[in-house]
């Protein structure tokens, strides 16, 4: 892609000139003297390895001396910077890692994608943002992501403050770009946000008084407001769709003999294949003698296996361990989510509407006797935390009826260690893991229908306080960090 009109413009030129010479200036500068914004940059580094695992493939744009890039220990990790002298050090600091001069306007061929973009304080600086948003299909597969951070609006003032103190580095021009702005000018190039949020609103290290302010006041209202810098996560508008994907629909079912022979005949056959894998846990009645029997009277793909573990969360593993699918779906065995709706769950997923289905029982009427009172407020108030906490809509976490790829599961299972064994349900396990790997989440509503044999296994008011547990652990580890 060519951007020859914006490249002959002679204001163009005029600005290019400016910026390599301040950067180069800045280079060199950054050696022989400490940098007034070494917290603040620190803060960043943290954010970042909060997204990013360890040994993804990372493309940094306006690299500067590599020192982000580093410390997000990266399989491939490849920084781009139009600034010589810039270039120079970060050979010099991070020699395993490859960096390449190039104008962001007018980026190098690298012949390689990247599960992620990092365009950190550089939209700020750019003459043409859109032309450079235009540039990253090229580096991006389906699931890349693009994380960049930006300057607020309302920091335009403090920082010319700044800059007149000597204590910023000098700019003449510059964009300040608000979210909005940002995401009309990713939509216009192809692709999509999936959250956004507020970091820092002091820039300075002071022991407890920078803490307070950072981590935790700068996610409040109103004090977000005030904010210093902007984070956006996007990806890829969807393009391909994968109707021929093959499914495991996993069932974990306890005491539930009387809804086996339904599921047999109501789930439906999707993509090039459906395999139904049940789970029987320490059922008192025959559940697992009915899968059995079943599987040897219909003529369909489906396996059974008994956990030795306790628990939905327990048995959900074990079905995703031994699925052959690449779409993973759970189904609940009482059947109150109907099988009939799993088609729209595969298309949502399959024609890259998101990369986590959430099933959402409380947006159309429920049967008489679907959902007690306490359990529907209950449900309503997590709804809201859930989504305050996870930057995406959730408005119902404990709908059992949750679809994902199985190549994504494997990456969520992979870094289940962050979280820990916390999870008895197994819903919360799935939608945390795919929050901090930046998925895109779809609520999709369902018409949720009364049990019609055998009793609920949730305890109303035991499990309350495990969902206020998750509550403190999604606050620690992905609202607060």
């Amino acid at each position: 892609m060519e951007f020859k009109t914006i490249n002959n413009n002679d204001s163009f030129q005029k600005f290019t000139e400016e910026r390599h010479a301040l950067w180069n200036q800045i280079a060199i500068k950054s050696e022989q003297k400490k940098d007034w914004s070494g917290y603040y940059h620190k803060r960043l580094h943290k954010i970042y390895k909060f997204l990013i695992p360890v040994g993804s493939n990372v493309l940094e744009i306006g690299a500067g001396k590599g020192d982000l890039l580093a410390f997000l220990e990266p399989s491939l990790g490849v920084g781009i910077d139009f600034s010589e002298e810039m270039i120079n050090l970060a050979r010099k600091h991070h020699p395993t890692l490859n960096f390449v001069l190039g104008n962001a306007q007018n980026l190098p061929d690298l012949h390689q994608t990247f599960d992620f973009i990092i365009l950190s304080d550089l939209v700020n600086d750019i003459w043409d943002v859109q032309g450079l948003f235009e540039q990253l299909s090229a580096f991006s597969h389906s699931k890349t992501r693009i994380i960049l951070n930006f300057y607020s609006r309302l920091w335009e003032v403090p920082l010319r403050i700044a800059q007149k103190l000597g204590v910023a580095k000098p700019f003449q021009y510059q964009n300040w770009l608000t979210n909005e702005d940002l995401r009309n000018l990713l939509n216009l190039s192809g692709f999509e946000e999936i959250r956004s949020w507020t970091e820092i609103i002091f820039p300075f290290n002071i022991p407890l008084l920078t803490p307070l302010l950072n981590q935790f006041l700068a996610r409040l209202w109103p004090f977000y407001h005030f904010a210093m810098t902007n984070f956006m996560v996007a990806r890829p508008l969807p393009k391909d769709e994968q109707p021929n994907a093959s499914v495991s629909v996993v069932v974990a079912a306890r005491n539930e003999a009387g809804n086996i022979k339904q599921i047999f005949e109501r789930v439906p056959n999707m993509g090039s294949f459906t395999e139904i894998i049940f789970v029987e846990g320490h059922s008192s009645d025959n559940t697992f003698e009915e899968i059995q029997n079943n599987i040897k009277k219909y003529d369909r793909m489906a396996a059974a296996f008994q956990q030795k573990g306790k628990g939905k969360g327990d048995a959900i593993r074990l079905g995703f361990e031994k699925a052959t699918g690449d779409i993973l779906m759970i189904l609940d065995a009482d059947l109150t989510v109907p099988p009939e709706d799993l088609p729209r769950f595969f298309n949502a997923l399959a024609q890259g509407k998101g990369d986590f289905i959430n099933g959402v029982r409380l947006v159309y009427p429920m049967e008489k006797e679907a959902m007690r009172f306490f359990n529907f407020l209950g449900n309503k108030f997590f709804s809201l935390a859930f989504s305050w906490l996870l930057g995406q809509s959730i408005k119902d976490t404990l709908c059992g009826t949750k679809v994902l790829w199985k190549s994504d599961y494997e990456v969520i299972a992979k870094n289940r260690s962050y979280f820990g064994d916390f999870d008895p349900f197994g819903d919360f396990d799935l939608i945390f893991g795919s929050a901090k790997l930046n998925h895109k989440i779809i609520d999709l509503p369902i018409r949720y229908r009364e049990r019609t044999y055998g009793t609920t296994n949730i305890q109303r008011w035991k499990h309350g306080l495990l969902l206020l547990q998750m509550v403190w652990v999604a606050a620690k580890r992905i609202k607060f960090i």
